[in-house]
């Protein structure tokens, strides 16, 4: 292969992405008009749901970082959303701070974290303590004296009737189905945005930290900096889940904080895959369908049927599905390879012929 045909992968591989990419969304198009209310309704948090996947892909599957608290940027987000649209109204400024918050409670975080030298087995534990610490002070305002501006905070029982986007210009809030081809946009964008950052010279240097921190350390880069921002870039994606189910469900509460829903996101990215974006992001999608499935059964257990889940694919495949999937399809291209450079048989009658007819000649 040559150096020109080397060059132009990366282009095509491009150029295949972003089709790709324009397709989703127009498929995203068409479904907001053609689908039924639930099943927009549902989709829609799927879409949310593989965002906060994506999140937590991107920080652990590439910045090296067991973040079992992912789940605190998301509530933040909900909540700076809710408090925000409350206060001053639904538009582009409560979005704007649905991102900031967690972005920047994730800079606070992460500098302590990483500038303090805490090893990777404590950034889990830490992680986690904050989430159930916030979920304990959220389960702890419940009275009338709680309350941030306009917005009460509810306590167990939540922030109810939260008013839905209005973007610039427009009269009315956004109506289900523009909920769901928004969330399914921005999901796109998040993906080619995180696929084009790891292209980046950054993104090269946060895959080298998680390679060997000491090795990029010696290299000359500060490994602290680029994991605090890998950090906070997961951080902002996953306050942007938390507005977005905000939006979607006009309603927040603590539960956005619990321990349940921080060992999902750890499930789908290991159902997915660490190491890929495109597979948390399935795995998420198939994972929440398959508990919505079950949740109408009877006499099942959506939590022991996770756990066994997660525990078949950790012994069976610990790589996850997608670099599973991937490793099939190289072992079956090199298969096919080795097969047409291999000579065909030489059939031996055929071969010994002409020798046989000289000696008849002689």
């Amino acid at each position: 292969m040559t150096t020109s045909t080397f060059s132009t992968l990366p282009r095509r591989a491009t150029l295949a992405l972003l089709a790709l990419s324009a397709l989703a969304v127009a498929g995203l198009a068409v479904a907001s008009q053609a689908l039924d209310m639930f099943t927009l309704l549902s989709l829609t948090v799927y879409l949310v749901m593989a965002m906060l996947a994506l999140s937590l892909a991107f920080v652990w599957g590439f910045g090296g970082i067991l973040c079992f608290g992912q789940a605190a940027f998301f509530g933040l987000g909900a909540y700076a959303y809710a408090i925000g649209a409350i206060n001053a109204g639904p538009g582009l400024a409560a979005v704007a701070l649905a991102v900031a918050v967690p972005t920047g409670f994730a800079l606070l975080l992460g500098y302590f974290m990483f500038y303090g030298r805490i090893s990777d087995v404590y950034l889990g534990v830490i992680t986690l303590a904050v989430t159930l610490i916030l979920f304990n002070l959220a389960n702890s305002t419940s009275g009338p004296q709680y309350r941030i501006g306009e917005a009460l905070l509810g306590g167990f029982n939540g922030i109810p009737s939260i008013p839905t986007l209005t973007l610039p210009g427009a009269d009315q809030p956004l109506a289900p189905e523009h909920v769901f081809l928004l969330t399914g946009v921005l999901l796109v964008a998040a993906y080619l945005g995180l696929r084009g950052l790891l292209r980046t010279r950054f993104g090269q240097v946060v895959v080298a930290v998680r390679e060997n921190e000491r090795r990029a350390e010696l290299l000359g880069y500060d490994p602290r900096r680029y994991k605090l921002a890998a950090f906070a870039v997961g951080g902002a994606l996953a306050g942007l889940a938390g507005c977005l189910y905000a939006n979607w469900s006009a309603f927040v509460n603590p539960g956005v904080f619990s321990l349940s829903q921080s060992a999902q996101i750890i499930i789908w990215v290991i159902v997915g895959g660490r190491g890929t974006l495109l597979g948390p992001m399935l795995a998420c999608i198939a994972t929440q369908w398959a508990v919505t499935a079950l949740g109408g059964q009877q006499m099942v257990d959506t939590g022991l049927v996770l756990g066994l889940v997660l525990a078949l694919f950790v012994m069976l495949l610990p790589k996850g599905i997608a670099p599973a999937m991937a490793d099939g399809w190289s072992r079956l291209r090199a298969g096919r390879a080795a097969r047409a450079a291999t000579p065909a048989p030489v059939n031996p009658a055929v071969a010994l012929s002409p020798a046989i007819g000289q000696e008849q000649q002689a």
